[in-house]
């Protein structure tokens, strides 16, 4: 999609009474949530993989196949809007995470203004990106050292060069759908809610938990 810049009257009406709603309902976040790197790693562990374990017998040789010492998790989460899509990166053994994710600086007002046109971004942890009660959809693909490397290094190379947020153009779903196709995973269409698109981007893999990159 384009920028469309002529936008109607009607429209900057509604979008000053969005703003006040989310006024209403977005609680802030503490400099205390936006910097926190601590989580359980293993909270998105889908619950019918819990409860229906794998006979001991296979259960190591699963694990083995499907499962490397590095992931990254495409996740989903409620928020007062659409919702907000980020990814979880980090090591499978470790509860530290690092949390990325492309999303508008500031107040309200900057989410609203990012409807008509770019303002300034951040692109680390947001409030409740790290809480398992505000999850709708995730998943989780992971790597061996070698492939996380080159991973997590593109992650930071897309934090550093994503200074805008736009909800038409630069936004959230097509911060992670790049992560995703740097990975080599198919990528569904990027403008739609987060949690259809994660849901998406899952069903399009086939769910597949291993990903190996090509050789550069």
């Amino acid at each position: 999609m384009t920028n469309k810049p002529d936008r109607s009257g009607s429209c900057i009406l509604a979008g000053f009474a969005l703003a006040a709603m989310l006024a209403c309902t977005t609680p802030s976040a503490s400099a205390h949530e936006a910097n926190k790197r601590v989580a359980d790693a293993n909270a998105l562990v889908p619950a019918d993989h819990v409860s229906r374990p794998a006979p001991p017998s296979t259960r190591r040789a699963v694990a083995r196949a499907e499962k490397g010492p590095y992931y990254v998790d495409f996740r989903a989460r409620t928020a007062a809007s659409w919702g907000h899509a980020f990814v979880w990166y980090g090591k499978t053994s470790e509860r530290a995470v690092e949390v990325a994710g492309l999303t508008p600086s500031g107040d309200t007002w900057a989410y609203v203004l990012g409807h008509l046109t770019w303002v300034p971004a951040e692109t680390g942890a947001s409030y409740g990106d790290l809480d398992p009660d505000y999850l709708t959809a995730n998943y989780r693909v992971y790597l061996n050292e070698a492939d996380a490397k080159r991973v997590f290094a593109y992650i930071k190379k897309l934090q550093a060069s994503s200074p805008v947020w736009n909800a038409e153009t630069t936004n959230c779903t097509g911060f992670i759908g790049d992560i995703a196709e740097y990975m080599g995973l198919k990528v569904p269409n990027r403008w739609q809610r987060p949690e259809n698109f994660v849901n998406s981007l899952k069903d399009m893999n086939g769910g597949r938990q291993m990903v190996r990159l090509s050789a550069e």
